[in-house]
């Protein structure tokens, strides 16, 4: 199968609770509002993927990559939907002591 063929399993599906760089990315585009929180983004091809990294990454630029230079409404939100995908995460057994050790 090559990368083309690849197919995004979804931010409820993905590994560790969602707890992956695609659904950072994905969990970021509903906090800018580039796609609805509904959107899992299931079955995107990489391609897909990508395009929407870009317009995210767009986004946080503006803000200097800083949750702190966020406008209240977005940093409220921003928080809000990273403490659903924590609390999420951990019931799912993610664990992120875990993760940073085996780094």
């Amino acid at each position: 199968m090559n990368r083309a063929d690849k197919r995004y399993v979804g931010i409820h599906n993905d590994l560790n609770g969602g707890m992956t760089d695609t659904a950072k990315i994905i969990r970021d585009a509903w906090v800018f509002g580039l796609i609805p929180e509904k959107e899992t983004c299931e079955g995107w091809n990489a391609q897909a993927l990508e395009g929407l990294w870009a317009k995210v990454d767009a986004e946080w630029e503006k803000y200097g990559f800083r949750v702190g230079n966020l406008p209240p409404d977005l940093r409220a939100r921003f928080m809000s939907i990273q403490q659903k995908a924590f609390d999420e995460a951990r019931a799912a057994g993610w664990d992120a002591e875990r993760d940073i050790q085996d780094d």
